[in-house]
């Protein structure tokens, strides 16, 4: 979890991701289309891990596909290693591919349940033509043997194996040829508690061995705080925070991100008797017709007539001067003196007067 450089490996600007709604029987026009990612722009510099949290259906996954080139973008650029990849042709593509992997979610959809385990791994180095037979075969038991499964089970089946298992056959054919950057799309949501802790230690100790860079897609607090250098919040399309971890979890500036954080648990019972639960109002708002202004004005309990108007950008609001922590928020909490209470869940001005939360 050591940031290995200062340099950037990935750059992200106004990445945009619209899917089209069409109707017709015989000829389909479109009619509308899904703001699945609206105007995303990150950094994710050389050996660090980029956490990306917000709730289900924030765009959170397609997010990550854009950034892999496995959708393709509808404006917006990536660019890797200095590189643009936004527009590169398939072919092109390829050995880009080599730096950039991906572990997806789901260890049981996500391997071919025909192939036996060594034809799911080694298919990355015959496609890439990164050795002959033999060798392929050695890498494959290599990489069996460094996420801790026995190399002797090479020629076993998916369904053979348990569900953390499968996920570590994922990650062995993520890293098969080497990659800088690997995007874990929620890695862990669909293991068990218990396992869920060997796979993400698993992950950070091949980060060190490895030197590899992460975007790691989360939606569990808990997680992403244990693993990630800096931490991106997402809601519907867009990132309304990002900070260094610890810096987000003491000193939230979105309110949706103070949302997010009233909910992880405490395993105090007197602490957590004494803190407020956010429960935000409301429905998450259709990516079809997003609201107008800041996205997360109907369900904001600082939300004002400024907030429905005009969209906030991305600007600093890092503590002492640092620029490392940006929001998107025309009430900001935790900066010059306002502050969010999380007993009593109002705002109190530097005058110690509490500042009346606008309900939607």
């Amino acid at each position: 979890m050591t940031v290995e450089a200062p340099s950037e490996l990935l750059r992200v600007r106004d990445l945009v991701k619209h899917f089209p709604i069409k109707k017709g029987t015989l000829v389909q026009r479109q009619v509308a289309a899904v703001h699945a990612v609206d105007g995303v722009s990150f950094d994710v510099r050389a050996g660090e891990t980029l956490g990306l949290v917000g709730e289900s259906g924030c765009g959170k996954s397609t997010l990550g596909r854009c950034v892999l080139r496995l959708h393709t973008l509808t404006s917006g650029t990536v660019e890797f290693e200095g590189t643009d990849i936004s527009r590169l042709e398939r072919s092109q593509l390829r050995p880009v591919r080599r730096q950039m992997q991906m572990v997806f979610q789901d260890p049981y959809a996500s391997l071919n349940p025909r192939k036996r385990i060594g034809q799911v791994i080694g298919d990355p180095l015959r496609i890439h033509k990164m050795g002959d037979k033999a060798a392929i075969k050695r890498r494959v038991q290599e990489l069996l043997e460094v996420v801790g499964l026995n190399p002797e089970h090479v020629n076993r089946f998916p369904h053979e194996f348990s569900g953390g298992q499968r996920q570590r056959i994922g990650v062995a054919r993520a890293l098969a040829l080497n990659p800088r950057l690997i995007v874990a799309d929620e890695p862990v949501s669909a293991l068990d508690v218990s396992i869920q802790a060997q796979v993400v230690n698993l992950l950070d100790d091949l980060q060190d061995e490895f030197h590899l860079t992460y975007v790691f897609i989360a939606h569990d607090l808990s997680v992403v705080r244990h693993v990630s250098d800096r931490i991106a919040v997402m809601y519907l399309g867009k990132i309304v925070e990002i900070a260094p971890a610890e810096e987000l979890y003491r000193r939230p500036v979105h309110p949706y991100t103070e949302a997010l954080l009233s909910a992880i648990p405490i395993p105090d019972p007197e602490l957590a008797e004494r803190r407020e639960r956010i429960v935000l109002q409301g429905d998450v708002p259709s990516p079809v017709d997003p609201p107008s202004g800041c996205r997360f004005h109907p369900r904001c309990r600082y939300a004002t007539e400024i907030c429905s108007r005009e969209e906030p950008p991305l600007v600093p609001h890092g503590s002492d001067g640092r620029l490392d922590h940006v929001a998107a928020c025309h009430h900001p909490l935790n900066v010059g003196g306002r502050h969010s209470d999380p007993v009593a869940g109002e705002v109190a001005d530097g005058g110690g007067q509490t500042a009346g939360a606008a309900q939607p």
